[in-house]
């Protein structure tokens, strides 16, 4: 019912910035949480970000505290992660979520297919 397709993925060097976007098809959800998870080969999934209580509250994993930015633009339906001073260690595929809480991102959401991010040294 929802469709949610990330962009702005690639390639950059250690330090550079990117800005991903994650564009959702109309939703009437009174409450929601949207959300970023990046998983590494090798590594689990991480929640790197997410943006709830109306775009009033976000969270942010510990690694990405500092350097990235989670924001929401409701009358485009689109969340983006603003991502400076970008390590190596960045580098994964990061997908987006919509869900009516962030309680449950696991049981009741949706989930886009992911972009790419590669960082070099």
């Amino acid at each position: 019912q929802v469709q949610l397709v990330e962009s702005g993925g690639g390639s950059v060097q250690a330090g550079g910035s990117l800005t991903l976007s994650c564009a959702a098809s109309r939703f009437t959800y009174t409450e929601y949480c949207m959300g970023w998870f990046r998983q590494a080969p090798g590594k689990g999934r991480e929640g790197v970000a997410y943006i709830y209580n109306g775009g009033g509250s976000t969270y942010y994993g510990d690694s990405v505290k500092g350097r990235f930015t989670i924001s929401q633009d409701n009358a485009k339906n689109t969340l983006y992660l603003q991502m400076n001073s970008l390590k190596p260690e960045d580098s994964a595929m990061y997908t987006c979520v919509l869900a009516r809480s962030c309680l449950r991102v696991f049981s009741d959401a949706y989930w886009g297919q992911g972009t790419q991010v590669t960082v070099s040294s």
